[in-house]
């Protein structure tokens, strides 16, 4: 339903808060350009964490100040949460973890959709100072094995849709100590029941916690999962200085609280954009009406219920609300701000949404889970078509040469390379890839782009070799070392295929063993059984004679890309 001219008035106000929020939010104070084509988002100048002894402690502390006030919506059973019931749930919860021997360093696993006890357990295990390594609910069993193997979690928590499979994992995991069901209403030898656990009469009624001091810059809050060209996913390890620097640039630098504004988000929070936002929201005090997966009636009448201002958004649900038929059926004159991420957004699609729905303000940025959360966002000031905005405080950026290292000025492309106190401490036990990510104290991204003589960075390629689909991160290797397990394929490569809505489909080029019938649909249910939804073969399969490779044995992968692009012309 487009919004009215009275409406449009009435919102003027809210609409010009919510844009100085976002400017405030984000951005550097004034970026500038330093000596040798160093840009610098300027100094955060006020960094109200260093008060606190750990990133728990400000999280405990945040909501007992929030106290009755609505800071969480379940918005499929429509159970509203306060600060008070979070605060008091997430020290009962850091409680048990400490009675199932759960310490300072430890690592809690958690493999769950967007729900209440996936917060509750998560600021529980920061408030006794436990790393929290996040799994996607997507995982094979065979990637749920890797996963935990990187992080060596004590206690895993899963919910009703992966308790099986992370329990047949855990089983052929001795470091696993217990597993933890969101679902079960009883404990069993084998499973333990979050409910029976959190409602647990042995829990002191006045629980009080000691929050203990770490050293910031070392200690390690969050192993999320990032993947690599090279196989399966690499652990990213974020420290508690990674993340309470961002909150201190994002949020308590500015004097215009995120706090008033009721945000929506459907974004998983297993994946790092959605963890670090939900971190986020929680130390503002937010009122966040969160969605376990996207459902297009549940979402849309979510915005409408709820009139929700602020939504965070990957760009397949940009494309939805700019194109779905059934949008049109609901009032959605309530938002205000759309914040997208996790990969690029074309300036069709903002136009579109802009024009149908009314939405004031709609804003991209860049970032990886390498950087802990966005390094590059738009404002009002920084939002050019087909821009990712400018440099958030506190964070240096430069632009090098891929084949010199030679440092870069305006409007010249090459690899963006990021530092700052946001850059992670490295990969869990690959020394390796951490040396050949991060040099000299800056980030190497992989990916190309450049910056203006405004500082607004633009992103026009990679260098990695990552497909993004709906937003995850999906590397070619992996599937190509599974799709050689087959007796039947010879040799294979694959590249992401470009669609408008998923922004790209992993496809398979495929070289069959000599006097060998094999179908396109053989293919793809062997990779389906096998690997987890984002890394299916959606964008098909093509047999070719020989797999393209330079002296080296490297795929090349830019004339597989030629080679569909003239299949597609052909169809034409």
């Amino acid at each position: 339903m487009t919004k009215n001219v009275s409406t449009k008035l009435h919102l003027t106000l809210a609409t010009y808060r919510v844009s100085k929020t976002l400017q405030n939010l984000y951005l550097g104070i004034m970026v500038t350009l330093l000596p040798g084509n160093i840009v610098y988002g300027g100094a955060i100048t006020n960094r109200k964490t260093n008060n606190y002894k750990s990133l728990g402690h400000f999280v405990i502390e945040k909501y007992k100040e929030f106290d009755d006030k609505i800071v969480m919506i379940d918005a499929v059973s429509g159970k509203e949460y306060t600060a008070k019931y979070m605060h008091d749930s997430v020290i009962r919860i850091a409680y048990v973890l400490k009675s199932l021997g759960v310490k300072a360093k430890d690592v809690v696993g958690l493999s769950s959709e967007n729900c209440i006890e996936f917060a509750i357990t998560l600021f529980g295990a920061f408030a006794i100072n436990a790393t929290v390594a996040p799994l996607n609910v997507t995982y094979s069993e065979r990637e749920v094995h890797h996963a935990i193997n990187l992080s060596k979690p004590k206690v895993i928590f899963a919910s009703g849709t992966t308790i099986e499979r992370v329990a047949n994992v855990a089983k052929n995991n001795a470091f696993v100590k217990n597993v933890i069901s969101f679902s079960s209403e009883k404990s069993t030898s084998d499973i333990l029941s979050f409910k029976e656990l959190l409602e647990s009469r042995s829990i002191p009624s006045n629980t009080m916690l000691e929050y203990e001091e770490v050293d910031k810059n070392d200690d390690v809050i969050l192993i999320v999962c990032s993947s690599g060209t090279t196989g399966l996913p690499k652990g990213v390890q974020l420290t508690q200085a990674n993340v309470l620097s961002v909150l201190d640039s994002q949020l308590t630098a500015t004097s215009i609280p995120i706090g008033e504004v009721k945000m929506l988000t459907v974004i998983p929070w297993f994946h790092s954009f959605g963890c670090l936002t939900l971190i986020l929201c929680a130390c503002a005090g937010t009122c966040l009406v969160h969605l376990p997966k996207f459902e297009d009636h549940l979402f849309l009448s979510a915005i409408e219920k709820y009139r929700v201002m602020m939504a965070f958004m990957v760009p397949p649900l940009m494309i939805f609300l700019a194109k779905h038929p059934i949008v049109d059926k609901y009032d959605l004159s309530s938002l205000l701000a759309l914040l997208s991420g996790a990969a690029p957004l074309g300036k069709e699609t903002v136009n579109q949404i802009k024009e149908r729905i009314g939405v004031p303000i709609i804003r991209q940025g860049y970032g990886l889970s390498e950087t802990t959360l966005s390094v590059l966002v738009q404002n009002d000031d920084a939002c050019k078509p087909g821009s990712v905005g400018t440099l958030a405080m506190g964070t240096y950026a430069k632009i090098i040469d891929p084949d010199t290292g030679k440092i870069l000025g305006p409007n010249q492309r090459g690899e963006l390379c990021f530092k700052g106190d946001c850059i992670m401490k490295g990969y869990i036990d690959d020394a390796k890839s951490t040396r050949s990510s991060i040099i000299n104290g800056w980030l190497h991204t992989g990916d190309i782009g450049y910056f203006d003589e405004n500082f607004e960075f633009f992103i026009v390629d990679r260098i990695k070799e990552l497909i993004k689909y709906k937003g995850f991160q999906v590397p070619p290797a992996e599937i190509e070392a599974l799709l050689l397990t087959n007796s039947k394929i010879k040799d294979a490569a694959v590249i992401g295929k470009p669609d408008e809505e998923a922004g790209e489909l992993p496809m398979a080029f495929i070289v069959t063993q000599p006097k060998i019938q094999l179908s396109e649909q053989e293919v793809i249910d062997f990779v389906a059984q096998r690997a987890s939804p984002a890394k299916r073969l959606r964008g098909g399969v093509m047999f070719i004679d020989e797999i393209p490779k330079n002296p080296s044995g490297k795929i090349l992968r830019r004339l597989l890309r030629d080679l569909l692009k003239t299949k597609i012309k052909s169809k034409i």
